[in-house]
């Protein structure tokens, strides 16, 4: 199993480019698990207070069970992925079912933070953005996905989102194989990488 770990700040167009690299790649052959996923379910906080907590910060993620899941999927085994609401800032009582595939995708904003993650990942790639155009996307996202108007996405952006990407994100890029200026729309930096795992799996086989 090939493992691509991929990081980036919050808005960088990690997603656009987790779909176009999965969309380059051979059909059926990829599984993809997020960091989002794995914040910690924390029920005993009231709501109004868990909204308030700081999801930019590695403490946030319960990466003992992030590890365990790729490691699992390493093995050749399902796991049950968490399922996490940005609403409510809780995991729902369902999971998602995870197969293993030739190619697991890993992403996330502080995926490069942590050793032990880094450290299961064949590649890891770091997705770069101007703080301008990471701003506008993640006021665009949070106010259409997540409930938020744009006072409280501009106080959590200066309180909690531009520190903690220059605290922990942005000296994580130094840990990357590949940094990926543009994000998604980058389709040499995806053409390229495509080519190289499609490479790695013949030999593989």
């Amino acid at each position: 199993m090939i493992v691509i770990g991929i990081g980036g700040g919050s808005g960088s167009g990690k997603t656009t480019f987790v779909n176009r690299l999965i969309n380059s790649l051979a059909p059926d052959s990829v599984a993809l698990i997020s960091q989002d996923a794995y914040y910690k379910h924390n029920p005993h906080i009231p709501e109004a207070d868990r909204k308030l907590m700081n999801y930019d910060h590695p403490d946030a993620i319960e990466w003992e069970l992030l590890c365990n899941h790729i490691i699992t999927l390493q093995n050749g085994t399902p796991i049950q992925q968490p399922v996490y609401s940005m609403l409510n800032c809780l995991r729902s009582a369902e999971t998602k079912e995870i197969a293993p595939n030739k190619v697991l995708i890993v992403e996330g904003i502080l995926i490069l933070t942590q050793p032990e993650i880094r450290d299961l990942m064949s590649i890891k790639v770091f997705i770069d953005a101007d703080a301008d155009h990471r701003l506008m996307r993640v006021v665009k996202r949070d106010m259409e996905e997540r409930g938020r108007d744009v006072e409280q996405v501009m106080t959590r952006y200066l309180n909690t989102v531009r520190p903690m990407h220059e605290q922990f994100i942005e000296p994580s890029k130094k840990f990357a194989d590949i940094i990926v200026p543009v994000g998604g729309d980058n389709h040499v930096a995806i053409d390229l990488l495509s080519q190289y795992i499609a490479k790695q799996l013949i030999h593989s086989d």
